[in-house]
């Protein structure tokens, strides 16, 4: 039995139970049908064994030891898997700019963060991806005990996860990799290579690229390390079933020949938009990344065009470039709309 097929048999009972609202009072009428499938844990016959199931089949789809559902973002996973791998005074590499969780893990673990800092691109005005020199320096010198990346960066640029990781093994140093951004990255050869099956622990927002409800995301783990145990520490005891059940129909559909097809066709729409833009300069590893500059304009510029004459509001901008991001939900109309936009600017 899927959890989608759990939330089904149960929403009809008349329940005396939690949550308050029991399917039948709707505070947003509009979200009525989310109500009507948010059921108590307590109402379920052994909900434990479907969602681990559901969990099981999801690690055979990504090659992994295990795979956790999350619905507290991939910050509860990151935080996870430092409690997870590092004691009380263990040192632990974290990039001095890394989204805020990575540096919250390592204080609620009571370790002690060492720095490390990114190259900026010139060419692009980011942040270069980490570079594999850098981080065997640290380990070199310092005793890591795990070593926290960010790959891809928000622009798309991917770290060397593979050169990295025999490095962390050659120090006896865990590798977590913050892959929020690459939840696309295992259904596409014309992604970049995911880190699901190479590094110890690999965090990805389903929310992010890969269609999924805030804040749904997941952990992947390939080591002997207790992730439950950690994931416990952090998780509600009131688990969101629906939530649950919508990160196992999309991990389902992105694993699907339909999920498959609509990826590729995203990829190759952006593919043409890049050839159709011919004066615009385009940069960054992943393709549904759109980074992009034009000549004789700021990134600033440039952003601001696409928003006040066509309607277009980007991701992030900085000087020199902008950035708009695409997902398994952008649809090719609007991949058209940018590429007029780019062709009428350039």
């Amino acid at each position: 039995m899927s959890l989608v097929s759990l939330l089904r048999k149960n929403c009809r009972k008349a329940l005396f139970t939690t949550p308050s609202h029991s399917q039948e009072f709707f505070i947003f009428h509009k979200l009525k049908n989310l109500y009507r499938y948010d059921i108590s844990e307590t109402e379920f016959h052994n909900p434990e064994e479907v969602l681990l199931n559901a969990e099981r089949c999801a690690s055979q789809i990504y090659g992994t030891k295990s795979t956790r559902f999350l619905t507290n973002g991939s910050t509860s996973g990151i935080i996870a898997a430092v409690l997870a791998c590092v004691k009380p005074n263990d040192n632990v590499l974290v990039w001095r700019n890394a989204h805020p969780c990575h540096l919250n893990a390592v204080k609620l673990a009571g370790a002690q963060p060492v720095f490390y800092d990114l190259d900026t691109d010139q060419e692009w005005g980011v942040p270069s991806a980490v570079k594999v020199s850098d981080i065997e320096a640290f380990l070199k010198k310092d005793k890591i005990k795990a070593v926290i990346i960010t790959s891809p960066s928000y622009e798309g640029f991917v770290a060397d996860v593979r050169k990295i990781k025999q490095l962390c093994d050659k120090y006896n140093a865990f590798l977590i990799v913050d892959e929020a951004h690459g939840a696309l990255y295992p259904f596409s050869d014309k992604l970049p290579e995911s880190a699901v099956k190479i590094a110890d622990f690999t965090v990805q927002s389903l929310h992010k690229t890969a269609g999924g409800l805030n804040p749904t995301a997941l952990v992947h783990s390939n080591c002997d390390m207790n992730l439950d145990e950690a994931l416990n520490l952090i998780n509600t005891t009131s688990p969101s079933y629906p939530l649950l059940a919508s990160i196992e129909a999309n991990i389902n559909f992105l694993n699907s020949k339909r999920g498959k097809v609509k990826l590729n066709n995203l990829i190759s729409q952006i593919e043409d938009l890049r050839k159709s833009c011919a004066n615009c300069t385009f940069g960054g590893n992943d393709i549904t990344k759109i980074l992009v500059k034009v000549p004789n304009m700021t990134g600033f510029e440039l952003s601001e065009k696409l928003y006040d004459k066509f309607n277009i509001e980007d991701e992030k901008t900085n000087e020199i470039s902008t950035m708009l991001l695409c997902g398994i939900g952008t649809s090719k109309r609007k991949i058209i709309k940018l590429a007029q936009a780019l062709k009428n600017i350039c």
